[in-house]
């Protein structure tokens, strides 16, 4: 791979940092503001795409193995899946917002629970766009970590 220039190596990590704290703040005020879990994450994504394209693979000041990638994903997924599930266990309904109960449907214990502390009484919507950033942001940025990986594989098959 081709060395990239100093200024830009100078300034991708902190441009990248910017871009992940504006898709955490994107993420933990979807539910009040436009946007939400899959804009925070793509925003999150882009972040760690930018350090990856600049510094490579192998000297990307964010670790993302493969391990780490692997544990976020399934977090992510059986998170969701569980919230679902508890609305469906405690109200009849995948995804009903347990936090939130209009229909007098939950248990008060578990109201109480997965009732976020706001002033919108969003219930469990800040939840799910946690951790359905947490799913984007892993998949896109293993789609461009897979992509990357394949470029530098190619370019050393050509180098030989």
């Amino acid at each position: 791979m081709s060395e990239g220039s100093t200024v830009l190596k100078l300034l991708a990590f902190p441009i990248s940092i910017l871009t992940i704290c504006l898709g955490v703040n994107t993420i933990l005020g979807g539910h009040i503001t436009p946007g939400g879990g899959f804009q925070g994450g793509a925003m999150i994504a882009g972040g760690v795409i930018l350090s990856l394209f600049v510094y490579g693979y192998d000297k990307i000041p964010l670790d993302f193995s493969h391990d780490f990638v692997s544990a976020v994903e399934s977090f992510g997924a059986l998170a969701y899946i569980g919230l679902g599930l508890i609305g469906l266990i405690f109200a009849g309904s995948f995804l009903y917002n347990i936090g939130f109960d209009a229909y007098n449907l939950v248990p008060n214990f578990i109201q109480t629970i997965f009732h976020y502390p706001d002033v919108t009484n969003a219930g469990i919507i800040p939840y799910l766009n946690i951790v359905v950033g947490l799913k984007v942001m892993v998949g896109l940025s293993a789609i461009a970590i897979a992509f990357y990986q394949f470029k530098s594989f190619e370019e050393e098959g050509d180098e030989e």
